[in-house]
């Protein structure tokens, strides 16, 4: 176990060591730092340039790691899509990470924790990024890994977890029945689950994007804004820009606004008392969930942080696909075309203020959904 982070039982207190199940009898698991070992064992100069530069506040060892340089993904100004916002626009482009989404980050932590610990199969519910990017890192960690994943899941993520060798189950209907049968054969099989909420070992390596965030930007962004599905990305850049928050490395951390589509908006429904649709009619696969599974903990991200969320139409998030890729040039798939309409609608009612420091997380790569950037054209 790294000697600066761990896993810890938020009610019994016992810390996993390395052979150790996923989960503790007491209660859930949470990651814990020893702050002083941290300042001491964590250069931030002259380290890797992907996520494992972040050693010491990841729970596993990265001597050990199943990885594919994950993360180290660019922080790029979008200067002209700013300036028709009226504010400082950054883009963290995380469809450039192996598999073309942010899901890598949490899929290598996981591996490498599942295979240290003797594990021999991983699993996970997914619209699509998270069972695509858990069937590369199975095979680089050559573990066995069975997916679940909605019937109508866009053709490229139905295929791309194949290429990689996974045992992919087509389940009818949502993301929530997905769910449901992965964790009933995950548990009665003993497979290592990485669908979300499922385990700490995912979270701490979702984190890792907003500790790269807190190291890329010159000063703290007034906001970062990231799509909403789960809940687990807005919740992990938060927990990592507070990390460094806490330890000093940064004078302070960022507002976060959620954004999700009107019609799969449960987060934005429990945060603000707006109405959300039935989950399954949002062009934005990634972030259509009816039951998000780490809801708690982006809510929290929201609040702790002084933001709020925001819904948008899926007209909104077709024109901003196609609005950015003619000013910036940057092809992205529509979950992150809602993190624009979402800034535009924050600017509208206010939220937002002229001038304002923008981040807004490119959550995956175009090529995921070419269908839905086809129908958008139409629109133009």
């Amino acid at each position: 176990m790294n000697r600066s982070t761990a896993v810890e039982c938020d009610e019994c207190g016992t810390r996993l060591a390395g052979g150790e199940a996923h989960f503790c009898a007491g209660g859930s698991l949470r990651i814990v730092h020893d702050e002083t070992r941290v300042r001491e064992t964590f250069d931030r100069d002259g380290r890797p340039d992907d996520q494992w530069r972040y050693a010491p506040l990841l729970p596993v060892e990265a001597e050990a790691a199943v990885t594919l340089s994950e993360g180290g993904t660019a922080l790029v100004d979008a200067p002209t899509l700013g300036a028709g916002l009226d504010v400082d626009l950054s883009l963290k482009l995380e469809g450039a990470n192996p598999t073309g989404s942010t899901k890598d980050r949490g899929s290598s932590v996981l591996v490498t924790r599942a295979r240290a610990a003797g594990a021999e199969t991983v699993a996970c519910a997914s619209t699509g990024n998270a069972a695509a990017s858990l069937a590369a890192y199975a095979a680089r960690g050559s573990l066995a890994c069975h997916l679940f994943v909605p019937s109508d899941v866009p053709e490229a993520k139905a295929v791309q977890p194949r290429v990689y060798g996974a045992d992919v189950e087509a389940v009818d209907g949502s993301y929530d029945d997905a769910y449901d049968r992965c964790r009933t054969v995950a548990g009665e099989s003993g497979w290592v689950d990485r669908s979300a909420g499922a385990s700490p070992y995912t979270a701490a390596g979702a984190r890792t994007l907003g500790y790269e965030l807190a190291d890329q930007t010159t000063a703290v962004p007034d906001w970062v804004v990231v799509p909403m599905g789960n809940g687990g990305t807005i919740a992990g850049a938060w927990a990592g820009f507070e990390t460094f928050a806490t330890l000093d490395f940064v004078p302070d951390a960022p507002r976060m606004l959620g954004v999700q589509s009107e019609r799969a908006a449960a987060i934005h429904e429990s945060a603000a008392g707006a109405g959300g649709g039935e989950p399954g009619e949002t062009c934005a696969d990634s972030i259509d969930v009816g039951t998000p599974h780490r809801r708690d903990d982006a809510l929290a991200a929201i609040r702790d942080s002084g933001g709020t969320s925001v819904t948008v139409s899926d007209d909104a998030i077709q024109d901003a696909t196609i609005r950015l890729g003619r000013t910036e040039g940057v092809f992205v798939e529509p979950a992150c075309a809602a993190a624009i309409a979402g800034i535009e609608r924050a600017r509208a009612d206010g939220t937002i203020d002229r001038g304002d420091t923008v981040v807004a997380v490119m959550t995956g790569s175009g090529l995921k959904d070419t269908s839905t950037a086809r129908q958008a054209l139409d629109r133009f």
